[in-house]
């Protein structure tokens, strides 16, 4: 009997993927009713019967177990983790503790910073205002923010709101985000709309792929205009509310007074430390909510309803041409096989797209200083997976991530815990090695006795356009640096070689030292510097590479 069962289900799949294939497009929302019709329930029953038989999908036990490896494994205090399918809460549970300084058990309802995974919110609530018909995907920026200006005229002119929201401006990755990152700047919303003409770029308008938040910023601001609201009273009002979403938060004050939130925590000498914030709240419509994994859930669910919610999905929160516009590719991305043989990968409207062992998976990263999460959907097999974390490791969700997909994919004897702390161990290795050189460089030249160049000739102040005022001072013998508006960046600087010096920062946890390169004038004199980061895995945001500093005194 089982014999015949394979060998009609096969015979089914086969008459099904011939009648899915003559389907025109606009007909892909049909599938459903397609496999609902009186003809095609005894198709449904073979293929459920063929997938159930042939996948060996995670239990909710064997998940709990695989998230308590990989927190060991990772050095991570506490998760959530919620996987959805079919509709439904297929496994949902809480891990260790909020933060290593009070020990709290983290809860359904803890805070987790969800970072860029915000920038999902921030593309629906522009749908939702083209959906009323306020904007369209390509209206002008200039034609809601007059003063919005680029390094290029041309740019300036032709850039839309679609072009705000896909990472294909041309500024390099991550440029400007030292105007809002780390936490303590003081640089106004006004003052960073202003300095993005500053901002020169790497590459051609709309030819390439570099990450970027400050221009969903800009996003956000058009958010603000259109509607008559600010940012985060828009979000708040048109998801929160009726998504019943009250364990998400938006504003820092209010972050910082939950007693129910997590604290990020960084690795630092081999302990692990407790982080400050990331962002300023300038940055929020790019990555500053804060949700539980509840919210979460609920977001999410949402999303695989193509904006559908409540009883029998009657509400929208946009409609299904918008959800079928944010899930269209519109930036291209490089790519290889990994391990999931994928062919594409591009960039949507708020979400990385790709396909995956053959199926469309739409997914998210966020990272905060000492914070990630991931979201990952695959629609096809309305699956939804959500892994939220207060310790920086990306490898942590990834092994997460992949292990449960593994167990719907029907892919068995993949050890992804092991796989991506591998990875992790060569990266710190690397990471090591480059500062192993670099200390025994530095003490070399403390025991030397070859004259060291004379400190006077570098103190000033110095000033990049964008990134404001430095000043570099001669404090009881040791070498300052002190940004004037970026209150985080504040260390003590080491000669190394030739006109370069190191700046490590006062607060270690930042991970983020760097090296400083003094161009001098003909008389010897500093006239400028540049940085570099000391480490290949500085958070891309420390953008030092954009920074041209200037002598002003």
């Amino acid at each position: 009997m089982l014999k015949m069962i394979f060998k009609y289900s096969t015979f089914f799949r086969l008459k099904a993927l011939k009648v899915l294939i003559s389907l025109k497009p606009q007909q892909y929302s049909l599938r459903m009713k397609f496999i609902f019709s009186t003809k095609s329930a005894v198709l449904l029953l073979f293929l459920s019967f063929t997938i159930s038989a042939n996948c060996q999908v995670l239990t909710n036990s064997q998940i709990d177990s695989l998230v308590q490896k990989t927190m060991k494994t990772f050095d991570v205090p506490g998760m959530a983790v919620a996987v959805l399918k079919d509709g439904k809460i297929y496994h949902k549970n809480t891990y260790g503790v909020r933060s290593i300084k009070t020990n709290a058990e983290v809860n359904e309802n803890t805070l987790f910073g969800v970072a860029s995974n915000t920038k999902a919110f921030t593309t629906a609530a522009l749908a939702q205002l083209i959906d009323q018909g306020k904007i369209t995907w390509d209206t002008k920026v200039t034609d809601v923010i007059p003063e919005f200006k680029l390094y290029d005229p041309y740019v300036t002119a032709e850039f839309t709101i679609r072009d705000l929201v896909t990472h294909r401006s041309g500024l390099g990755l991550g440029a400007g985000d030292l105007m809002i990152f780390p936490a303590n700047n003081t640089t106004t919303k006004a003052e960073m709309i202003h300095n993005l003409r500053y901002l020169k770029p790497v590459s051609s308008f709309r030819s390439k792929f570099d990450y970027d938040n400050l221009l969903y910023i800009v996003a956000g601001e058009i958010v603000a205009r259109v509607s008559g609201k600010s940012y985060d009273d828009y979000i708040a009002e048109n998801f929160f509310k009726p998504l019943g979403m009250d364990r998400s938060l938006l504003s820092i004050p209010a972050i910082e007074a939950d007693n129910n939130r997590i604290d990020g925590h960084a690795p630092v000498n081999g302990k692990l430390e407790i982080t400050g914030n990331t962002f300023t709240q300038l940055a929020t419509p790019a990555g500053g909510i804060y949700a539980s994994i509840n919210d979460m859930g609920t977001w999410v669910q949402a999303q695989l309803n193509q904006g559908k919610y409540g009883p029998q999905l009657k509400d929208s929160l946009f409609s299904e041409k918008m959800h079928r516009e944010m899930w269209t590719p519109q930036t291209l991305l490089r790519t290889g096989p990994g391990p999931y043989n994928t062919h594409f990968l591009a960039y949507g409207l708020g979400w990385f797209l790709s396909d995956v062992n053959g199926y469309f998976q739409v997914t998210h990263t966020g990272g905060l200083l000492g914070i990630v999460s991931q979201v990952t959907l695959i629609p096809e097999l309305d699956l939804g997976i959500i892994v939220l974390t207060n310790q920086q490791s990306g490898s942590a969700f990834n092994a997460i991530t992949n292990s449960i997909k593994d167990g719907y994919f029907n892919i068995k004897g993949e050890d992804r815990i092991k796989q991506y702390n591998e990875r992790r161990l060569a990266g710190e290795r690397e990471e090591d090695s480059i500062v192993k050189t670099l200390e025994t460089a530095l003490q070399k030249q403390l025991k030397s006795k070859a004259p060291k160049p004379d400190i006077t000739t570098v103190l000033g102040t110095y000033q990049d356009p964008w990134f404001g005022k430095v000043s570099i001072s001669n404090q009881n013998g040791d070498l300052r640096f002190k940004a004037e508006k970026s209150l985080d960046l504040v260390g003590t600087m080491s000669f190394y070689k030739g006109t370069t010096y190191v700046v490590r920062w006062d607060d270690a946890s930042l991970k983020a030292d760097a090296f400083v390169n003094f161009s001098l004038d003909t008389e010897g004199s500093a006239k400028g510097f540049a940085m570099t980061a000391i480490s290949p895995l500085t958070d891309f945001s420390y953008d030092y590479q954009d920074l041209k500093f200037e002598r002003v005194e």
